[in-house]
């Protein structure tokens, strides 16, 4: 039997003044549980009820795809402005693998 052997490492250890730490600058730093940033008992029903009147994924019909709903999506992103947060214009219907994927890339290329 042959043992696989461990490749060594290839890069080497930047210098120390080379390495710079970021710190998180998002509005969810100082909120840390999704009860504090507004997804409490609240947004669930209104959530429940914003899916029973929008049942489709908005995404997956553009597509000409019929697809069930399961998050209610911020078209803005709010960061914390709850007027925002709460205006049911600012809501679309997704399913999972839409607001995971396709709506994720598509806020990263807007910053």
């Amino acid at each position: 039997m042959t043992r696989l052997q461990t490749l060594k490492p290839r890069l080497a250890t930047a210098p120390t003044g080379r390495v710079r730490v970021f710190e998180s600058v998002s509005w969810r730093s100082e909120k840390q549980s999704s009860s504090a940033r507004g997804y409490d008992y609240r947004w669930q029903k209104a959530r429940d009820r914003f899916l029973a009147s929008n049942p489709l994924c908005v995404y997956c019909e553009c597509d000409g795809r019929v697809t069930a709903a399961t998050v209610v999506d911020h078209i803005a992103a709010h960061r914390g402005n709850e007027e925002l947060f709460w205006d049911q214009t600012n809501w679309q219907s997704l399913c999972a693998p839409c607001h995971s994927g396709r709506k994720q890339r598509e806020e990263a290329s807007q910053q």
